[in-house]
């Protein structure tokens, strides 16, 4: 982190990376999901499992240039030859908010599906959550569904969101 003499308190340095998660980042993770989360959080035991699951491809992000302190993570249930995924789960510490890194981790889910020629991704999204729903909105996803009380033991809806992605032409069986 480093100082700024006119803000008061330390300053995040707002440059981040992701990379593919481990089992090693499992507690790191947790920590964020329980956080942000805390009614309707994972167990350790199934994101455990979603990590070392071959069908799921987990990113976490961590800021730039200081210890590896993990800010985010994301998760894409992508089985191989399917043709539609799910986002599992996404969340960004709250300290590490508005930087967009939580855009960056759905970007780059997007594009593993793209890569796995995936036709469709669908998200289930709290409808009292009004800024991941615009997030999710503005990469393209549609609200297509809901889940009435969805979400234990808030007793929240479910809003099901779709992305159609389109599939690179190859100009294979074309007329040129």
């Amino acid at each position: 982190m480093s100082e700024n003499p006119q803000a008061p308190g330390p300053q995040i340095d707002p440059v981040w990376s992701l990379r593919t998660a481990t089992a090693e980042d499992l507690d790191a993770i947790m920590a964020i999901e329980t956080a942000e989360f805390s009614s309707d959080a994972w167990s350790s035991q199934a994101m455990a499992a979603d990590l070392a699951s071959p069908h799921t491809h987990y990113l976490v992000a961590s800021f730039a240039g200081g210890p590896r302190e993990i800010i985010g993570y994301a998760g894409l249930f992508a089985p191989a030859g399917g043709l539609d995924a799910d986002i599992q789960t996404i969340a960004v510490s709250a300290r590490a908010r508005r930087l967009g890194i939580g855009r960056g981790l759905m970007t780059a889910l997007i594009e593993i599906a793209r890569a796995q020629r995936i036709r469709e991704v669908f998200l289930e999204v709290r409808e009292d959550k009004p800024a991941p729903r615009t997030l999710y909105r503005d990469l393209g996803f549609e609200e297509i569904a809901e889940r009435p009380g969805y979400y234990q033991p808030d007793n929240v809806t479910a809003i099901v969101m779709r992305l159609s992605i389109p599939q690179p032409e190859t100009g294979i069986g074309r007329n040129a």
